[in-house]
């Protein structure tokens, strides 16, 4: 099982003179970037509110919002009232109007609002909390959905790789073949006398040199670890990564031993496949 770091979630509370709405947006990044936004009443629940995030959604880069929208009315400014007729009967002095005409200056003034600091409600906060793990559920549901289509993506490619390898095993004796007469004919075209022994011993150590068995071994084990990390029960991007990094090792091991070019096109195949793995693994958490 895996898990995308692309996704969203959302979760919508109605209270009585308020809407809240909580989004979480998601994308790839090789640690948690974790970015809140919230009205400043909520700034005190900051640090419980991205503790909860790191330990449910462990990477990627994080966008957290919480929009707050009035359904009644609910204010908390205010009229100070007292300083507000100081103000008009100062206006009266010095200009000749009707009181409506000094009121509208008179609020215009400093002081003459007053904002009252809302306190967070520990009800509330207690219900809004319920809702932000509502929204990562969602969010984390649409990872695991996102995850499944790339489960997929990297099981027929692991495959292909796999058929790719076996092409190549089935080649590797016509290619050892040809290595074999490609030396036996330049050594009879330079017609001399040579210790046929002494040739067939050279001509082992050359083709060991070329010898591709235990790449061909450990690629298959490689494509069978990766098989089996996907199906382990925890996503694990990082430890994907370091695999492919290994099978990408073996594949250019080969491409660089074989020397044959019917195989060197399969090696190029392999690795196209693997560098669509790479680039699909950037986004598994």
């Amino acid at each position: 099982m895996i898990y995308s770091m692309t996704g969203y979630g959302k979760s919508v509370l109605q209270l009585p003179t308020k809407k809240i709405t909580i989004e979480l947006k998601s994308l790839n990044s090789k640690n948690l970037d974790l970015n809140a936004r919230m009205p400043s009443i909520y700034r005190e629940k900051e640090l419980s509110i991205r503790k909860i995030l790191a330990d449910k959604l462990e990477r990627g880069k994080v966008d957290f919002s919480i929009y707050v929208e009035a359904t009644a009315e609910d204010t908390s400014t205010q009229i100070n009232t007292p300083v507000v007729k100081q103000y008009m009967e100062q206006l009266k002095q010095v200009a000749n109007g009707n009181d409506l005409e000094l009121l509208k200056m008179a609020v215009r003034f400093p002081d003459a609002l007053n904002t009252v600091r809302e306190e967070i409600d520990e009800n509330e906060w207690k219900t809004i909390e319920v809702e932000i793990h509502n929204a990562i559920d969602a969010l984390n549901q649409h990872r695991l959905n996102e995850g499944k289509v790339l489960e997929q993506d990297f099981n027929n490619r692991v495959v292909s790789i796999g058929n790719i390898l076996e092409q190549i095993i089935a080649m590797d004796p016509e290619r050892v073949e040809g290595v074999r007469e490609r030396l036996l004919k330049g050594v009879q075209e330079l017609k001399e006398k040579y210790d046929e022994n002494r040739f067939e011993q050279e001509l082992v150590y050359y083709i060991e040199k070329f010898d591709i068995t235990e790449e061909k071994v450990r690629l298959k084990n490689h494509l069978k670890y990766f098989t089996e990390s996907i199906n382990t029960k925890d996503s694990n991007g990082k430890k994907l990564g370091f695999i492919s990094q290994e099978m990408g090792r073996e594949i250019n091991t080969i491409g660089s031993k074989s020397n044959y070019a019917p195989m060197q096109q399969l090696v190029v195949q392999m690795k196209d496949e693997l560098e669509k793995i790479k680039e699909q693994l950037l986004n598994v958490l």
